[in-house]
């Protein structure tokens, strides 16, 4: 295949090690979707209806669900119809959209993350401003920056990916990921290999910024006993979320470009999914048990559904 016009699919082939175990692997991953799509949704619902929450720090929270909402859909689908199918083949239209859904939803991530200890930064440090600073307009900016932004830079490396002439069509993984097509071009891929260490560079400068928020929201949570009590309800799940994102980021790119073929078929799939998988569960979970107000509501929601799911039955 001398280029992208001859191109029809991708083989995918990271499913060798699952043929055994089809309906298991089924199960469970059908199990996890689920599961991704209650903890948000529920997180989701309870936010928009208590008036209490619309506050910028769950309207964040809210924006980070929906996110993981959105990454969810561009590989679950796929992935449980893979896993009872006896080929696994992707279309190269259907492979850039993934690459596009997968990869815009960690970067959506990093900059909700960083939207979020930026509000923890003026809760804490700048108390008297906070109401001014983060006005409804404002929050509607960042939001929409946080969405924007992201897509703007995958569409540009998904761009440089389609124009490359391409000499094969095996992906050694579960779904499609950018540097594993890049590999399969027949030229130079100085341009993709230039644009992604500038926007890798863009979201390292995210986590620096988170940083050096949480130095200044330390400095200033000992002063008080206040302080402390916001510091540990609203900001350490926060920072929960930053290493459960940043941890399973890594393990992804630690896999993609230095990945050894002699680890086991196994261990290669869990360290290609598991950002896939853990975030999208953990993060909702951890909000939810510590935010005291978040955790309330939910207690209060379900109590009044059991008890008109009561009421009913003996009806």
């Amino acid at each position: 295949m001398s280029n992208t016009s001859n191109l029809v699919i991708f083989s995918l082939s990271g499913f060798s090690a699952t043929v055994n175990y089809k309906v298991t692997f089924f199960s469970l991953t059908l199990l996890c979707y689920c599961l991704i799509v209650v903890v948000n949704v529920s997180l989701i619902l309870t936010i928009i209806l208590d008036q209490n929450l619309h506050k910028p720090m769950y309207v964040f929270l809210c924006s980070l669900c929906i996110n993981g909402l959105y990454g969810a859909a561009g590989f679950y689908p796929k992935f449980v119809f893979d896993l009872l199918s006896d080929i696994q083949v992707i279309s190269y239209t259907a492979c850039l959209l993934q690459v596009f859904v997968i990869y815009s939803n960690s970067q959506i991530d990093y900059s909700i993350l960083v939207l979020m200890a930026y509000d923890r930064y003026v809760a804490i440090c700048r108390p008297l401003e906070y109401h001014s600073v983060m006005s409804v307009q404002r929050i509607a900016v960042l939001i929409g920056l946080s969405w924007l932004v992201p897509f703007c830079s995958e569409g540009m490396i998904i761009t440089l990916t389609s124009i490359l002439k391409l000499c094969g069509s095996h992906i050694d993984k579960l779904y499609c990921e950018n540097w594993s097509v890049v590999k399969l071009s027949c030229g130079s891929t100085r341009a993709n290999d230039i644009v992604g260490l500038i926007v890798l560079a863009f979201y390292c400068a995210h986590v620096l910024l988170i940083v050096c928020s949480y130095v200044q929201l330390v400095q200033s949570s000992l002063k008080s006993k206040e302080g402390r009590r916001k510091f540990t309800q609203t900001c350490v799940p926060h920072l929960l979320c930053l290493f459960n994102v940043t941890a399973a980021l890594l393990f992804d790119i630690m896999y993609s470009r230095y990945g050894s073929a002699s680890m086991p078929q196994n261990l290669r799939n869990f360290m290609a999914i598991q950002f896939l998988i853990i975030p999208p569960i953990i993060n909702p979970i951890i909000y939810g048990l510590i935010l005291t107000r978040i955790r309330n509501r939910m207690i209060y929601l379900c109590m009044m559904a059991g008890q008109r799911f009561k009421s009913r039955f003996k009806v």
